[in-house]
């Protein structure tokens, strides 16, 4: 029996998680230490060692946003990672930019969801396929489909979305490398834990996957999950673990014969700095203390967004904000676009920037009491039972009880009972106008044929900014506007 040892790392959604912080009596995380720890793997073993990327390398941090995602292709070429595939955010600065970023990039990225429409050829290599000391290892790339709502506005570029497509593309994939003696199949996924489950249990066994490494959903394993024979793993978010797998690949089969998996903590405990890249990232650092290092305002008290599925002290600050600068009667903000889990007590522009970094313009539309009811009963239906991960906060006006079934109980605006026919202006970020069918269930038709669509800020950050400038602000609890009988669990 041939048998050899091959040992992958593993990260995604590092999303600009650059520096570590102090955990009690050690540091944990910063690129640095991850990069120490990837750099003594590859030195003290004697068998191959890979090192591969599920996607969101991009945002979270300043320094990514100043240099729009340059700074972190930068940072991921002195990683070296083997292989990389992308995550819904690698498209946040567009696609053009993206395809400039892969240019930067000195590793290969697959995708092989994005095609151009009028010749049905892929955007990105869809597979990769490395032989390392004697392994031949196929990669494919699967991202999100909420990529899609980002790339409408591209009209000549298309994507399949949906599992069962994914799943029939990777058997596309496999079956054309049949003649091929490929050892190993690694699928690098940006689709969510629970859709990494489902397309494991779609996918032939005779066409030989033997890992899918995900991202997206940021899931911290204890151990990998095992659907139709696939392992199945993701580690977290940010640059605090690493995974780590330890394989015995059966040349002969063609499969995996033994495995160890854990996730490594990084901390200065075991992982050595990286003088490099600790100058790297010193330089970048300096240029954003010098533009961006002024106090705003302070806050009462720190300001939590702990979970993104429920009302949170924070979005209700930048909601209300948001509500008093534009002029309309809702502003709904996505609460996944803050970005923290606490915005400090003494806000400078690059902590707010780090808390909140999208600065998508203000879209504002009218609707009369009833469809407002309409959209809020899509969005929470699309919440507890199709595994929507959009959840929204808005401003104190709107009070909102989710019973337990997710269906909308009673509504009030100013402490009064919704009235159907009134009408309201509503104002949302410009991606989430954009999506606002997948998650409210009007088209933006619907919403033409009642009333004017208007942009309301091209700035959403800058109004925040200006308020927090300008006005003395309150502490910003959670005052019940949101009130769900069931919680929603984190996804």
């Amino acid at each position: 029996m041939d048998l050899r040892r091959l040992v992958i790392l593993h990260s995604n959604d590092i999303h600009g998680d650059f520096f570590a912080k102090d955990n009690r009596d050690k540091l944990v995380g910063g690129i640095s230490m991850l990069s120490g720890y990837i750099n003594k793997v590859r030195s003290e073993e004697t068998d191959p060692v890979l090192y591969v990327i599920s996607g969101d390398m991009l945002q979270g941090s300043i320094i990514d946003q100043e240099y729009k995602g340059i700074s972190t292709i930068l940072v991921m070429n002195m990683l070296e990672p083997d292989v990389v595939t992308l995550g819904n955010h690698e498209l946040d600065y567009g696609l053009t930019h993206l395809m400039f970023l892969e240019r930067c990039a000195s590793f290969p990225i697959v995708n092989a969801n994005l095609f151009i429409k009028p010749t049905d050829s892929n955007l990105f290599e869809p597979y990769y396929i490395l032989e390392i000391d004697g392994i031949r290892i196929l990669f494919i790339g699967i991202i999100t489909e909420e990529v899609i709502a980002k790339s409408k506005s591209e009209p000549l570029i298309g994507s399949f979305i949906c599992i069962e497509d994914a799943a029939r593309e990777v058997e596309y994939i496999c079956n054309s490398y049949k003649d091929i003696d490929i050892d190993l199949t690694v699928l690098l996924t940006h689709i969510g834990f629970d859709q990494d489950l489902e397309l494991a249990g779609l996918l032939p066994k005779e066409i030989g996957v033997d890992l899918i490494i995900g991202g997206h959903s940021h899931t911290l394993m204890e151990q990998p999950a095992k659907v139709n024979d696939i392992l199945i793993t993701q580690v977290g978010t940010g640059s605090e673990q690493i995974g780590r797998f330890d394989l015995i690949i059966n040349m002969d089969t063609n499969s995996v014969h033994e495995f160890s998996w854990q996730a490594v903590p990084i901390n200065n405990e075991h992982c050595p700095y990286d003088p490099v890249m600790d100058e790297l990232l010193n330089s970048y650092q300096a240029e954003i203390d010098g533009k961006y290092n002024t106090v705003i305002c302070r806050l009462p008290r720190d300001l939590e967004h702990g979970r993104r599925f429920r009302e949170t002290e924070l979005g209700n600050l930048f909601s209300d904000i948001l509500h008093y600068q534009l002029g309309v009667d809702i502003v709904m903000l996505a609460s996944g676009s803050i970005r923290k889990n606490t915005l400090p007590s003494l806000v400078t522009r690059t902590t707010l920037m780090e808390v909140y970094p999208y600065d998508d313009a203000m879209i504002s539309f009218s609707i009369n009491g009833q469809m407002l009811r309409d959209m809020l009963t899509h969005l929470m239906h699309t919440l507890y039972y199709e595994g929507g991960r959009e959840f929204y906060q808005w401003n104190r006006d709107l009070r909102v009880e989710v019973l337990a079934d997710g269906s909308i109980g009673e509504i009030r605006m100013k402490g009064e009972p919704l009235d159907p026919s009134d009408h309201y202006r509503i104002a949302l970020q410009e991606y989430h106008y954009g999506i606002i069918e997948d998650t409210f269930g009007l088209s933006h038709d619907d919403l033409s044929d009642n009333g004017r669509v208007r942009v309301v800020s091209t700035s959403s950050q800058d109004n925040i900014i200006e308020y927090m400038k300008k006005n003395k602000v309150s502490c910003s609890a959670c005052d019940g506007r949101i009130r769900l009988t069931t919680e929603l669990e984190d996804r």
